[in-house]
Parts: C-alpha cells; sequence; structure tokens
C-alpha cells in the first residue's frame, strides 16, 4: 500500500532546474515542497557528467538564486584565463548538496525523495527500499522535460563490432597506455571538451581524429562575463548582434556580419558551419582546436570495424588499436513536441531567455508566486524560447527572446525582479551606468536604436525560410 502524502507543490527532478524553480518558490513564498529525483544527490546530470566537465559559462550564472556558486575569481591559468571562473562538476555538486542540506531541508517545507522514480499522477516509488508514494498536491512541476542527455547513458546510434575500443569521454582518464589514434565522434561541446583535455594532457594533435557531422556557430565566451570590467565585451556584443542582423540583407549576410562583428566564432574559417547549439567557447580554446588537422566531415557515423569507419558519405581507415570517444549524445533535444510553461495545474519550466535555463526556471517559479493564478496571462509573459540545433534555429530562438526582454522591460515588477536576480547578471551591470560613462551609454544607445529593426528583420527572414 502507497504512503500518502501532500503538498503544494509536486516537483520532479532536482537537477540545475527544478534546484533553482524550487529555490525562488521556497524564497518567495510560504508553499510547501515535494522533491522527487531518480539520483541519490541533487544535481540531475552532473551526477554522471564526465570528470574533468566544467562549466561552459561563467560560474556567476549558475546555481539558485539565494546562493552564489561563483567565488568572485578569474582564471589565472589554462585555457579560460582571463575569464570569469568555470565552476567543476565537482564543484556543482558540492555546491547543490549544500543547497539542499543546509537550505531547502532545515527550512522544514521542503521533503526530499532521493533515489525514487516518477510514476505519473503523483505516485512514485524508491529504487532501493520498493516504497511507494502518492502525493497529493496543487501544482506539479515537471522538470524533466529538458532532461539532459549525457554520454556515460548514451547508445550510439551506429553500429560497433567486435575489436573495436570504444568509450563514452568519462572513460579517457581510465586509459592506462596510449593508443594508436584519438578518434572522437561529435562536433558539438563534448567533442569539444574531449578534444581540449586530450590536447592539455600532452597528447600529440597528429594523433587525434575528429569526426564533425556538422560544424558548429559558436559563441565567444568573453561576450557572456557578466561583471562590469567586461561591459563593452560584453553588451558591445548584444548591441552588435542587433547591428548585424538589422543591417543584413539576407539570411547568409546576416550570419557573415554577425562573424564579422564577433558576435559568432567558427572553428575552421574554411567551413560554412550548419549547427548552432549556443556552446561557448574562448579565443585560447580555438587556437588549441585549430592544432587539430586530421577532421572527417563525411557525415553522421553508421558503423565502426577494427580497420573500417563507415559514414553516410564515405569512409576512413582506422586500427585496431585506435580508442573511439562516443561524444555523439545531443545535451538537449531540440526536436521536443511544443508544450506550453503552464497548463492546468501542471507547470514545465523550460527556456524562457537565451542559452540560460537556470534563469528561466527561476524567473517561471517567480511568476508563479507572484502572478494572479491565470494561466493565459503567465505564458504570454513566459514565452518559450525554442532549443536550438541547426544554424536557422538561431533566427527563431533570437526573436522569442527579444520578445519576451520586450515584454519584461514594459513590466516594472519583473524589471525589479530582474534587477535583484543575481542568475540575471546583465539588469544590474545596466543599471549602474554612470552619468559620465559616456562609452558604455554608446553601446546602450546602439543596442536600443537597433532592437525593434532586428525583431522585424528576423521576422522577415523566418517567414521567407518558412516559405521556401
Amino acid at each position: 500500500m502507497s504512503k500518502s502524502l501532500s503538498s503544494d507543490y509536486l516537483i520532479i527532478g532536482s537537477g540545475a532546474m527544478g534546484m533553482a524553480f524550487a529555490d525562488t518558490l521556497l524564497t518567495e513564498t510560504k508553499a510547501n515542497i515535494i522533491i522527487v529525483d531518480r539520483f541519490a544527490k541533487p544535481g540531475g546530470h552532473w551526477n554522471v557528467a564526465y570528470p574533468f566537465v566544467t562549466l561552459h559559462q561563467p560560474s556567476t550564472f549558475y546555481g539558485v538564486s539565494s546562493r552564489e556558486l561563483s567565488q568572485g575569481l578569474k582564471d589565472q591559468v589554462g585555457l579560460n584565463k582571463g575569464l570569469n571562473d568555470l565552476a567543476s562538476g565537482q564543484d556543482v555538486l558540492r555546491y547543490y548538496d549544500d543547497v539542499m542540506r543546509h537550505q531547502f531541508l532545515p527550512s522544514g517545507r521542503v521533503q526530499y525523495f532521493p533515489m525514487c522514480d516518477y510514476k505519473g499522477g503523483g505516485k512514485f516509488k524508491n529504487k532501493l527500499s520498493g516504497e511507494t508514494f502518492e502525493v497529493s498536491y496543487k501544482k506539479l512541476v515537471d522538470c524533466t522535460y529538458l532532461k539532459t542527455h549525457v554520454p556515460s547513458t548514451h547508445t550510439p546510434n551506429f553500429e560497433i563490432t567486435e575489436g573495436v575500443t570504444f568509450m563514452p569521454l568519462n572513460d579517457l582518464p581510465k586509459l592506462t597506455q596510449a593508443p594508436d589514434m584519438f578518434n572522437v565522434i561529435g562536433g558539438g561541446k563534448t567533442g569539444i571538451d574531449a578534444l581540449l583535455w586530450l590536447l592539455e594532457m600532452g597528447v600529440n594533435p597528429d594523433k587525434i581524429q575528429w569526426v564533425i557531422s556538422r560544424d558548429a556557430w559558436l559563441l565567444d565566451r568573453q561576450n557572456t562575463q557578466p561583471t562590469a570590467e567586461f561591459f563593452s565585451s560584453t553588451m558591445g556584443a548584444q548591441a552588435a548582434q542587433f547591428e548585424s542582423i538589422a543591417n543584413a540583407e539576407s539570411v547568409e549576410d546576416m550570419f557573415d556580419r554577425l562573424e564579422a562583428s564577433g558576435y559568432f566564432v567558427r572553428i575552421d574559417k574554411n567551413v560554412r558551419p550548419e549547427m548552432f547549439h549556443g556552446a561557448t567557447i574562448s579565443q585560447a580554446e580555438l587556437i588549441a582546436l585549430r592544432q587539430i588537422k586530421n577532421i572527417v566531415r563525411l557525415g553522421h557515423v553508421t558503423k565502426i570495424e577494427p580497420h573500417l569507419i563507415t559514414l553516410k558519405k564515405g569512409s576512413v581507415p582506422s586500427t585496431p588499436g585506435t580508442v573511439h570517444i562516443d561524444c555523439s549524445a545531443s545535451a538537449l533535444k531540440a526536436d521536443l513536441k511544443p508544450t506550453l510553461i503552464f497548463d492546468s495545474d501542471v507547470i514545465t519550466p523550460q527556456m524562457v531567455r537565451s542559452y540560460q535555463p537556470i534563469f528561466s526556471a527561476s524567473l517561471i517559479a517567480h511568476v508563479e508566486a507572484t502572478f494572479p493564478d491565470d494561466n493565459t496571462k503567465k505564458n504570454d509573459v513566459c514565452g518559450v524560447v525554442p532549443l536550438p540545433n541547426a544554424d536557422m534555429d538561431y533566427m527563431k530562438m533570437t526573436a522569442a527572446n527579444m520578445m519576451n526582454q520586450y515584454k519584461w522591460s514594459q513590466n516594472s515588477e519583473i524589471s525589479n525582479w530582474l534587477l535583484n536576480n543575481r542568475l540575471d547578471g546583465f539588469s544590474k551591470m545596466v543599471s549602474e551606468i554612470g552619468a559620465d560613462e559616456t562609452e558604455k551609454r554608446a553601446i546602450m544607445k546602439r543596442l536600443r536604436n537597433n532592437a525593434m529593426p532586428a525583431v522585424m528583420k528576423l521576422q522577415n527572414f523566418i517567414a521567407q525560410a518558412g516559405a521556401g
């Protein structure tokens, strides 16, 4: 017989979005919360991430609103040198454990059920004890919709025959002897992480092969820094983005202008990117990756044999002594079935600002806590920003993001909340511009003057693409 529980909110998932949502709800309401998760510790996919993983954006943007993750440091060494620190996976897990043990649970308003599978209908089961529970709740918060896929639990969609050494990048540090070659499969950020780690460990670039089905547009990490000293880079990149879009004569011209302005970067100047996932990279990392010359661009892998790698557009030789590293999992699925964030008694946190799922979850919780219980109005304020996959998806993502930003700017309550929410970062930076800071004011003028023309141009490009 199931044990009966009751709560105002039942949150499924104690990953980054679930924790951010719960934190804001706990801070801004008197609600009781039950959190159910399949892992033994909070942190979601960080529990099974590869050991050398770090955040890809500054730590300041990550975690929960009420507790700082960043130590306020800039990296002094390594490929992120001179930029704000990037927390390691271990740092992130330790942080979420502290938040749960020292903030959430002592509040007396949070019950946490790790190692449990959610079965639907308010029911869940403890995977170790077999005990079952049934929750009576007012609202269900489904934080599994944007579930992150990681290499360690990924099943490749290609054939691997006997005699092939194949592993997720989680197992790279376990190697005890040098292979003939390292073959990294995957052109996204995970693949980049594997390559950079190998290079940092002293592997000769000529001993690395990189299989890329699609090259990607990337973001310069210097343009994502939320501290005042980087104002011209961060806000300047936003202004340059709007200018590039507003002045573009075609979609191709828009991407060319975005690259020329420094908003976008790419690894190989001779290959036109077809993918965009919003990944960030430093200039030092770009230089390091350009050392790798053995790059295979023959589409997706279909089969790996000891002496041959078969791809959709051809094949390349291999050796039994080659280690094949799987980095082909997509972190977030861009083909998810669209769904409303607020729908009846179910809340499905999604992206409402480009590149920032954690901030998005916090804002959605704030809207739930402070707005009248009218899902139509809540969904209007929290328009879904679609996840990008292909290069063309950048346009829909950016247009939706700009519409949300405009709506928030017209709402004094949300504007004030943004100013005081540490996960936002940029609002406070802009609010602190001094009367005599002419350079910063000029950047903001460029941004404002080009915002509306950029939105209109994006809408035209999106319509043309749809008609085509």
